[in-house]
């Protein structure tokens, strides 16, 4: 299975920027799009906080959902947001920090959305999220989902990945570079032709979706334990939330904290996704013990070296809210 990107064009933004006029006076619509395909594991909660908003909002608040990247590129959507073209989104940190580095720092979080609301976190990323993405962080809704490494090749510890040609993301370039690994790009379309042809010995994704695309036919082996955050947030233009009214945070505000309870779904989902593979055949490739823990620690302190170098002012401060206390 392929995933097709079609490239942003004037048309397209038009398409998008048409469905901002409101239906009636009191009822305001928010233009909204995916980052990721829709009806996916990393949209599906994104869209039941949208039926959520129009189901309560009547009259007061909708949504319009124009879809994922058939609207606008994955890697736009971060601009789509800042510059107003949309008005809210679901994306990871990762595809806008081309806008501002901190945004990846996302993938390191290590305590629940919760705790962070309650240590101050949330206002901490909103203050540069605002000065430098013209962006509200309102929620993340996406989390408890590491990263793994699955492989057509079989290891028996870390320090064996060295040498292995592995399809990364910026995500996580740091720490696979740290670890000896050849890094090669290429976009997740094309990712099940390179296993087919050899051009890489795995690929780095969330433990979820692997069958949606098609890849498990190409992978023999999955990494434990996984590391980082497969984190997934909606943010929201700073201008279009600033001009919502009260009545309006009313509905947006109680529809995002349901959109994140639904995160504990993603512990039955992924345990439902363990099975299936192992019963496709994907075997566990488990770093058992202290070798095991020095992966998972090896793989923060890289992502949080690679965050610090690019944002020296407020790395040191993200790190303190998103790193584990424990």
């Amino acid at each position: 299975m392929r995933i097709h990107r079609r490239q942003f064009s004037i048309a397209a933004a038009a398409s998008v920027a048409s469905a901002a006029l409101p239906v009636r006076a009191q009822e305001l619509v928010l233009r909204a799009v995916s980052a990721f395909p829709e009806k996916t594991s990393q949209s599906i909660h994104f869209e039941k906080f949208i039926e959520r908003v129009n189901s309560t909002g009547k009259g007061v608040l909708r949504i319009n959902y124009v879809g994922g990247p058939r609207a606008i590129p994955t890697f736009e959507v971060g601009n789509a947001v800042k510059s107003g073209v949309v008005d809210i989104a679901n994306c990871h940190g990762g595809y806008y920090a081309n806008l501002f580095p901190e945004a990846d720092a996302l993938k390191l979080m290590q305590v629940t959305p919760q705790e962070l609301r309650r240590s101050g976190g949330f206002d901490a990323i909103n203050r540069i999220w605002n000065a430098k993405g013209n962006m509200q962080y309102l929620a993340m809704i996406y989390a408890y989902s590491p990263y793994h490494l699955f492989l057509n090749k079989k290891i028996s510890k870390p320090s064996e990945l060295a040498g292995m040609k592995i399809r990364i993301s910026p995500l996580y370039r740091d720490f696979l570079s740290a670890l000896g690994v050849q890094v090669v790009n290429v976009a997740p379309g094309e990712i099940y032709t390179a296993l087919e042809r050899g051009v890489v010995e795995g690929y780095g994704w969330p433990i979820y979706s692997i069958f949606d695309l098609g890849w498990h036919e190409k992978t023999k082996y999955r990494v434990e334990p996984g590391f980082y955050n497969t984190e997934t947030s909606i943010i929201m233009n700073l201008d279009s939330y600033k001009r919502l009214t009260s009545a309006q945070r009313a509905v947006l505000d109680p529809a995002l904290a349901y959109a994140e309870g639904l995160n504990e779904d993603y512990k039955t989902i992924n345990a439902r996704e363990e099975k299936k593979q192992a019963d496709a055949g994907i075997q566990v490739i488990r770093f058992e013990g202290e070798e095991g823990r020095e992966f998972v620690r090896r793989a923060y302190d890289e992502g949080w070296k690679g965050i610090i170098a690019r944002a020296p002012e407020n790395g040191p401060l993200l790190r303190r809210y998103l790193a584990s206390t424990q």
